[in-house]
Formats: structure tokens, sequence, C-alpha cells
């Protein structure tokens, strides 16, 4: 719900992200129109180690970066640094830690919401930084190539034939982090990224992959859904589970059940996504737009 409110929020919000940006502090930040990174600056949605997924709306803005990098992000948890995010686009400028209380002393004394001035602030303090040369952008080429493939199980014998041809260290951690996490998280994570018109009868497919075709609403609402499946645990336990090892326990050993991903049926995946059958968890009932006197710019995403 802050997501939404954060989107639909007729004043400009600047998010300054000096730090680390994971969690909630993905939630209120990302639906933002102004997002400024720094060198400080650390964003990863690790869910799928702990037996969820990327939420907090993360099927919207993971959906809507560059090539299916989205989905490496959101499958695998990776860490991003500033000028990653800069790049990428989850974040619209970067400005150097220092420099950030001139930033917002400037902020102030304008006292607008005039996106244009805010903007041109900003712009003042802005540098573009040099992405480091073993950057994980410098592989769209071969994340492309692998996470666009449709299943999870396809995903990893496309990295798995990368591996034997380049040799690349990079891609056989990808391999082992995919090998690490929930393998349910993994399956209901890609299908809320994207969507995929193979049949008129076969219409959405693959939590991020979903969001592509979804404003925010939808993909809040869905992602909900899925939520409350997570909590009710009818078809896996694997967010206690994942918990209980990397949480509290710490001996980061969890025991996903199920434990492989062939053993994780499509139709098991779609109940994910589809209304929790109990009265006492109801869907997600958000405002429509038209209650609001909202700019075009905010409508268009909702």
């Amino acid at each position: 719900m802050i997501s939404l409110i954060v989107r639909m929020q007729i004043s400009l919000k600047v998010s300054i992200l000096n730090g680390i940006v994971m969690g909630g502090g993905n939630g209120v930040s990302m639906h933002g129109r102004f997002r400024v990174a720094t060198e400080n600056s650390v964003f990863a949605m690790p869910e799928t180690a702990l037996g969820l997924f990327p939420d907090v709306g993360a099927s919207y803005f993971l959906s809507r970066l560059p090539g299916f990098f989205g989905e490496y992000v959101g499958l695998t948890g990776a860490r991003l640094d500033g000028a990653e995010m800069l790049a990428c686009g989850l974040a619209t400028h970067f400005v150097h830690s220092a420099k950030l209380p001139m930033v917002e002393a400037a902020l102030c004394d304008a006292d607008s919401s005039d996106p244009v001035i805010i903007s041109s602030i900003i712009d003042q303090y802005c540098e573009k930084p040099s992405l480091k040369e073993q950057t994980v952008y410098n592989r769209l080429d071969v994340i492309d190539r692998c996470f666009s493939q449709r299943t999870v199980e396809e995903i990893l014998s496309a990295l798995e034939r990368e591996v034997v041809d380049q040799r690349d260290g990079w891609i056989s951690a990808t391999i082992q982090t995919l090998k690490k996490a929930s393998p349910t998280s993994l399956k209901i994570s890609l299908r809320s990224v994207n969507c995929f018109s193979l049949k008129l009868t076969l219409l959405l497919h693959y939590q991020i992959r979903v969001g592509r075709v979804q404003g925010v609403s939808a993909c809040l609402a869905r992602e909900y859904r899925m939520v409350c499946h997570v909590m009710c645990g009818e078809f896996s336990n694997d967010f206690f589970e994942g918990c209980r090892a990397i949480l509290l326990d710490k001996d980061k050993n969890p025991k996903w059940e199920p434990s492989k991903l062939e053993h994780i049926a499509d139709t098991t995946v779609d109940r994910y996504f589809s209304k929790v059958k109990d009265e006492d968890w109801e869907d997600l009932q958000l405002p429509t737009r038209s209650k609001f006197n909202l700019p075009p710019h905010v409508i268009a995403k909702l």
C-alpha cells in the first residue's frame, strides 16, 4: 500500500539512496520519480534465498529494466552498486555523498514540486560514474541469452551451456546461487515479471514477467495474493524455513520442500496467483485512479 501511495503522490518525492536499498527501502523509493544513488548505494532483492519472492511492487520496476536484467536481479538477489543502479535505471541520478547536504539544502530552498526545477537542481550536483571493470552490467548479452528463457530449468540449462563455452567464474557463481535458492520461490518469482502470448488460450506466464504488462496497482494486488499463499503455507513452508536458516539459527542451510525444481508442477505455481480460498484472507482492495486528481505521468503507471 505504501508503494502505491508513493506512486500516487502529487507532490514529488526525492529518494536519497545513500546506503543499503533492500526490502521496504525499495518499496518507498523505487516507485518515486527521483532516485539519487551514491558511491555508498547497495541495491538487492535477495528474497528467493529466504523462500519468498521480490515484492513491494518489484514485479513492476524489475520488469522494466533493460532486456532481462530484471529477471537476473530478481532471481539471484545480485547486489548492485550506485553506478550499476544508474546504468540500469533503478536510479535516476548519481551524486557523491559529500554533496548530498548541498542537494538537500538546494531542494529545501527551492520549495518546489515542479519536476523540471527539481531535476535541474539535482543535475547541478550529479555526475556520471564509471562502471567497475567486472560489473555484471557488462554481461547483458549473456544475461539476455540465459534469463530470457521461459522456465527456471531452461535458464539453468542455458547458463550451464555458457559456462562450458566460456569457463567464466561469474556464470558458475550464478548457477550456484540459483541452485541454493528456494525452488518454489524461483518459479513464482519468474512468473511475476513478463507476459508471453504463446496462444490465445495461454495468456500469462512467469511474477517478474507478468509485471511487464501490468500497472503498479495490479502488480501490488497480485503480489499480495502471492504473499498470502506464502504465509498460509498451503503449498510450501519455504519462507519459514528460510527465515530459520538465514535469520534465526543462521546455519545458512535451509531444507527446501519441494527440494527440486522438477518436483514443482505448473499447476502448483498457478495457485500462488489465485485468490486464497479462505474468507479470512481477502484480496487487496486498492483505490481506483478515478478517485484522485492525479497528473498524467502518475495515471499512466497505475
